[in-house]
């Protein structure tokens, strides 16, 4: 590379079967406040939020386990990273009447810039991607 360098902000918190969804909420609310979102991209934020809180209950009611949550600023994307112990990767399903749940994945989809799932050892990870608009794209601070 010539001189350039990647920086990047970045946080993680575990929440056990027993913490509910609205903690990763305010958590991550926090984290978004600290970046600015919540007044200057304000329905990014609520994308966000939205999206932590399918895949929170995603690893917390369909894959029985705790889950760990990564948010990463890179000044491009935020990425928001899942992961629980099941290694069943998520799809989209068309919404269905026959069943009160089952659209999480298909909010995703909608919400974020951009998603994916991928198997690991131990389990999966769902990462998801979110660009605010450009005017309130702001660098990381060192």
């Amino acid at each position: 590379m010539s001189g350039s360098s990647v920086k990047a902000v970045g946080w993680a918190r575990s929440l056990p079967l027993n913490s509910g969804v609205k903690a990763a909420r305010d958590w991550a609310r926090a984290h978004l406040d600290s970046l600015g979102w919540t007044d200057d991209a304000p329905q990014t934020a609520d994308a966000v939020l939205l999206t932590i809180s399918e895949l929170v209950t995603n690893a917390h009611v369909h894959a029985h386990s705790s889950a760990q949550l990564v948010l990463t600023w890179d000044t491009r994307c935020l990425h928001v990273a899942v992961h629980d112990a099941s290694t069943e990767l998520p799809t989209p399903r068309p919404p269905s009447v026959e069943h009160v749940g089952g659209r999480g994945m298909l909010l995703v989809d909608a919400l974020a810039d951009e998603w994916q799932a991928r198997a690991c050892p131990d389990g999966k990870i769902v990462h998801a991607c979110f660009r605010p608009p450009a005017s309130t794209a702001k660098p990381v601070r060192s």
